[in-house]
């Protein structure tokens, strides 16, 4: 797209209508999605990082605006770029490592569920270690309330499903800027890791989510925090089918004959 089409009137304002003012976003929008997460919300240490998340991605916003601001004045990509580029990595490694912890608990809470561990589980961590274990006893504290009303055990299942998809593409952007890999290909090579461009519409930085030769979409960090705020929303929640054919899109891959083509259509050119 050139700079005439990407601010072409129709188009801007289509973009725009999808985009708040960040002026209109508050923290605990974010805060109460990430509560609305069973076994994160009643965990005070987690419940720190969602603090942590909110308060920052608020910052970032307003950079993000100036950032844009100062681009629309002086048509030059700004000197903050380098700094909003720093903070928005910071800051996906961060909800990326809070999601991460919390995912890794449910499903383990689940296998114990299955196995009928949760009282072990709990009398384990209750064991007396010398001293006062806060976590210890808030993680048995838990288990025990889940070993009481097994109906939990559901509510978390449906919690991964929700969170699934903007997990998934949070993570392929992790493992892009920790591990310059594609995600789920070991050894991989990503292609421009942390390379990303000003998103028109509200300042904040644009990366590619790409497979091998498979652009599959751009997503940039505030679109990675209004994906987790819209889970506050819980009207549409993802069938197993859904998540399946999320997950297959994003193992997207091309045929050699495909591949082909593409080498045929450039050598054009």
């Amino acid at each position: 797209m050139d700079r005439d089409e990407f601010f072409d009137d129709d188009y801007v304002a289509d973009q725009e209508s999808s985009f708040r003012p960040h002026t209109d976003i508050t923290s605990h929008e974010l805060t109460s999605a990430l509560h609305s997460l069973a076994l994160l919300r009643d965990d005070m240490y987690l419940g720190l990082q969602v603090t942590n998340l909110a308060v920052v991605d608020q910052f970032i916003m307003n950079l993000e605006h100036h950032t844009l601001q100062e681009y629309f004045q002086t048509d030059k990509t700004p000197p903050t770029t380098m700094f909003l580029n720093a903070q928005s990595q910071m800051w996906i490694f961060a909800a990326y490592e809070l999601l991460r912890t919390w995912r890794a608990r449910a499903k383990d809470i689940i296998k114990l569920a299955n196995n009928g561990g949760l009282e072990l589980k709990a009398a384990s961590l209750e064991e007396d270690q010398g001293y006062l274990h806060a976590g210890r006893e808030m993680r048995a504290k838990q288990l025990r309330q889940i070993a009481a009303d097994p109906s939990i055990i559901e509510t978390i299942k449906i919690d991964l499903r929700r969170a699934h998809i903007p997990f998934s593409r949070l993570e392929h952007l992790r493992v892009s800027f920790a591990k310059h890999e594609v995600r789920g290909r070991n050894n991989s090579i990503a292609y421009a890791p942390g390379y990303g461009r000003i998103n028109m519409m509200n300042g904040s930085l644009q990366y590619q989510l790409e497979n091998g030769p498979v652009i599959l979409d751009t997503i940039s960090r505030r679109d990675v925090a209004d994906e987790l705020r819209a889970l506050n929303d819980q009207s549409n929640i993802p069938t197993v089918e859904d998540l399946a054919s999320f997950d297959e899109f994003m193992r997207a891959s091309l045929s050699k004959e495909e591949l082909e083509a593409i080498r045929a259509d450039s050598s054009e050119f």
